[in-house]
């Protein structure tokens, strides 16, 4: 059956039988929450500092979004210091059942809450929010179908006026055989969360490229079992698109968001306490075994800011004072 991307997309991740009902994602890709428990322990950092800024209120939220098996929300919930923790409410956001472990104090939805007041992440989550590609013709764009059997393509009808509008303003096609992933369902998802924000920061961490430097064929891809396969969306792996996260800063903007910093994990994970180094030699021999601990503390911590690797993600925090 041949539909648009958009479609595909959403029926293979999200339809009766699709991946992300069927499948916890830790299965088939590893993300920064599954390198490390560093990666919470940078995430606690961050609620910490939105609870003082807000003035540690009762209760303040953490809501990790896209959750998959809990892993984030469990490990910053077991984390928290005392007084964070007895006034902290955590909610896992996913669409899949809950896993049977998961913490009982962690809460678990099919759909971020609303009114907010603390944190809420969405780690690797927007780029699986479907979209349609179109690609740039002689007679100018047009959407591109595929076989959700196969992933066979061809060429569609011309986008719509706010598909056109969207690609005009962030990601222009100029030549043909150009293609563009049409972002303005993710910069809507975006939008979503920041209105569910009463009071806090919403923070975005996923693939991204910037206006001026979009790939020219466009980055949908497939991943099963730890591999890249063919995007075919018949249900059978994962299928992602990097994200436009400068045309999400400025819909969450629109939404309501009153300050926005756009950088990469690497530069945010700095900023947090994260640094890869080695430890001193002097301790290898004053403490082999706490010196063989922080070796691998700190191979963890490059992993998580490497510029060629996760540290190169794009890392979109908003705020919000209503």
């Amino acid at each position: 059956m041949e539909v648009t991307w958009r479609e595909a997309m959403r029926r293979a991740l999200y339809g009766a039988e699709g991946f992300y009902l069927r499948e916890r994602p830790d299965r088939h890709f590893r993300t920064s929450v599954h390198v490390s428990p560093v990666f919470a322990e940078a995430v606690l950092r961050l609620l910490l500092r939105v609870d003082a800024a807000l003035g540690r209120p009762d209760p303040v939220d953490l809501v990790d979004m896209g959750s998959g098996n809990g892993l984030l929300a469990a490990r910053v919930r077991a984390a928290a210091p005392p007084d964070l923790a007895e006034r902290l409410r955590v909610t896992a956001v996913d669409l899949s059942p809950r896993p049977g472990d998961l913490d009982p104090r962690v809460a678990w939805e099919a759909e971020a809450p609303y009114g907010v007041t603390g944190l809420v992440i969405a780690n690797e989550w927007l780029d699986n929010v479907p979209l349609d590609i179109a690609e740039m013709t002689p007679d100018g764009p047009r959407l591109v179908l595929v076989d959700t059997s196969t992933g066979e393509e061809r060429l569609g009808p011309a986008p719509g006026p706010e598909d056109l509008a969207w690609l005009e303003r962030w990601w222009p096609l100029r030549a043909p055989g150009e293609r563009a992933e049409i972002g303005h369902p993710r910069d809507e998802a975006w939008a979503s969360l920041i209105t569910r924000l009463a009071r806090g920061t919403a923070v975005a961490v996923d693939y991204a490229h910037p206006a001026g430097r979009r790939p020219p064929l466009g980055t949908v891809a497939g991943y099963r079992e730890g591999s890249v396969v063919p995007p075919i969306p018949d249900g059978s792996c994962d299928i992602t698109a990097h994200v436009a996260l400068d045309a999400c800063a400025a819909a969450g903007e629109r939404a309501g968001a009153r300050a926005t910093t756009l950088t990469t994990q690497r530069e945010a994970l700095r900023d947090l306490g994260l640094t890869g180094a080695r430890p001193p030699l002097a301790l290898a021999s004053a403490d082999p075994a706490g010196y063989v601990r922080a070796l691998g503390r700190a191979s963890q911590e490059a992993e998580l800011i490497d510029p060629a690797g996760l540290g190169g993600f794009g890392w979109l925090s908003q705020v919000v004072r209503r």
